[in-house]
């Protein structure tokens, strides 16, 4: 067995820019006390970054978890806590840089490796509570895709019943933009290219409206009708039919991340509307959203997959053939 092959934690990891995925065997660092630079990547690269598991063991200084108790990580597993925005527990802003869960520089000097492994050692500010009775394998897309369309919803104000939302995208993240708006008792509008999705978005996911984004006069009919907009489109699309949709100070935020934006500045101008950004979120509102889903009973529609079937699946992910998110079963596959 080569020297890279040696080690205490099993994984698939890809090791090189094509992201082939295959075994691979590394060391995690030792548990500390507290434990229960972003760029070009390097490999090998162990993908994961919404993960859930059973704690196995924690360091002398944690107390709010204890081994057994059902936890999450999200995109990021340590800050410096130390800059305005971590006081803030807005860690995902921290001026000094998060460490990310996959690819980022440990406290160790040692790149950190995602969740498609058999464990993984982070500081106990940075895990979450899973909610009693909550599905394991529900839970995972709620650490990133969740708590990246909640924060935004939160922050601008949302959550007001009677008040109108779009959802510009039907994917993992927008299905869930959907589920919190009709938890937060919003009217709540899809848009999509695909009329193939007018079904599951009414049906299944219980949206009140469907738009087929690429019909001018369904557009043209919406002018100034939704308070709020959230738009996890990728790809290069218009902006300015959605900003004449917003009514008089109405909000669009950005979730995706297209490779450019195209809008006439007058759109933003006439009826102070506004444009803006999200991350994912901090650790308080993690924990928040977490609980909130709980109570609310909002579970991500998923695909459970093994970990073998991990290339396939971003083939799939290539063509959008995913409903809404795969999530890999690591306890019952990997071995």
């Amino acid at each position: 067995m080569t020297s890279e092959n040696r080690g205490n934690c099993l994984a698939w990891a890809a090791r090189d820019k094509s992201g082939f995925l295959s075994p691979y065997t590394f060391n995690r660092r030792a548990v500390g006390k507290d434990d229960e630079k972003l760029g070009k990547a390097t490999y090998p690269l162990v993908p994961g970054h919404e993960i859930v598991g059973t704690v196995q063991e924690v360091g002398s200084e944690v107390q709010h978890f204890k081994v057994g108790d059902h936890v999450g990580v999200g995109a990021y597993v340590n800050s410096c806590r130390d800059c305005e925005y971590c006081n803030d527990e807005l860690e995902i802003h921290c001026s000094n840089g998060v460490v990310s869960t996959i690819n980022g520089l440990d406290v160790d000097g040692t790149m950190t490796k995602g969740g498609y492994s058999s464990f993984i050692v982070v500081h106990k500010r940075y895990c979450y509570k899973i909610p009693e009775g909550y599905p394991l394998s529900l839970a995972a897309p709620l650490l990133c895709a969740g708590i990246t369309v909640y924060t935004p919803m939160i922050r601008h104000k949302m959550n007001q019943p009677g008040k109108s939302l779009g959802v510009v995208g039907l994917g993992g993240t927008g299905h869930l933009a959907v589920k919190f708006g009709k938890a937060f008792g919003l009217n709540v509008t899809v848009f999509s290219t695909s009329m193939t999705k007018k079904e599951e978005a009414l049906d299944l996911l219980g949206a009140d409206n469907f738009v087929v984004s690429s019909d001018d006069e369904q557009m043209k009919a919406l002018e100034k009708s939704l308070d709020f907009i959230i738009d996890t489109a990728s790809g290069v699309h218009p902006f300015d039919p959605y900003m004449s949709i917003l009514k008089t100070a109405g909000t669009l935020v950005m979730v995706g991340a297209p490779s450019e934006i195209k809008l006439n500045p007058l759109n933003l101008i006439l009826g102070m509307k506004t444009l803006t950004g999200t991350a994912t979120g901090g650790t308080k509102q993690t924990q928040e959203m977490l609980d909130f889903c709980g109570a609310h009973k909002i579970y991500p529609e998923v695909e459970v997959i093994p970990i073998q079937y991990a290339n396939e699946a971003f083939e799939r992910l290539i063509t959008k053939d995913v409903k809404y998110r795969f999530v890999i079963d690591i306890e019952n596959s990997l071995g």
